[in-house]
């Protein structure tokens, strides 16, 4: 994440947020910047440790560290969730098919794929359920992303020894068609008109 970009998080949060406005305890010492809880926020986020592991780096304990992580996620779904957890709306569809056919994929409006992340702190009691090959026991994410690298759609938490598929039939990302709810768009590929709208994947 580059700096303007974590600074802006900051300040709205700071601003428009309690648990991250500066404080004073009752001898007048500040107590934790809005930068420390959200660098210890965003350093468990970025690298899966757990509240323990930023106790040095940011200077505050793991019970600390935990709501920092808690408050900074209902804090960001709070500020930025009605601009960046939505649907796409008629205009962005629009926007997307067109993109998807100057690329040549007349129809498509992203790309989904799935990946495997590594759950370092997994229970030992779960780690047969979370390991595939590997040994190591993983978290899936399934997201589906647009040319402008726009995430539409995010599925998260899977074990990982399911595959794609396995996870893509648990996954909401279809309930549109099958509820009869999707969009209709109209394209045609080699004379053949169709009306439903695709994500390209890989095999």
């Amino acid at each position: 994440m580059n700096k303007p970009l974590f600074m802006r998080i900051v300040n709205r949060l700071s601003t428009e947020v309690p648990y991250f406005r500066p404080t004073q305890d009752a001898t007048g010492r500040s107590g934790l910047t809005p930068l420390q809880k959200c660098t210890a926020a965003i350093c468990q986020l970025a690298y899966g440790g757990g509240a323990d592991t930023v106790d040095e780096y940011v200077r505050l304990g793991e019970t600390t560290a935990a709501k920092c992580l808690h408050r900074f996620a209902a804090g960001i779904i709070h500020l930025f969730g009605d601009q960046y957890l939505r649907r796409p709306t008629p205009e962005d569809l629009q926007r997307l098919l067109f993109e998807g056919e100057e690329r040549g994929f007349p129809g498509m409006i992203g790309s989904i794929d799935c990946m495997h992340w590594e759950w370092k702190n997994c229970p030992s009691a779960w780690k047969g359920m979370y390991s595939r090959g590997t040994g190591k026991p993983t978290l899936v994410l399934e997201a589906v992303a647009s040319y402008d690298l726009w995430i539409w759609h995010a599925f998260f938490g899977s074990p990982g020894t399911m595959n794609d598929l396995n996870i893509l039939d648990r996954s909401p990302v279809f309930d549109d068609i099958i509820n009869g709810i999707a969009p209709q768009v109209n394209f045609n590929v080699n004379g053949r008109e169709y009306h439903l709208a695709y994500y390209l994947t890989d095999g």
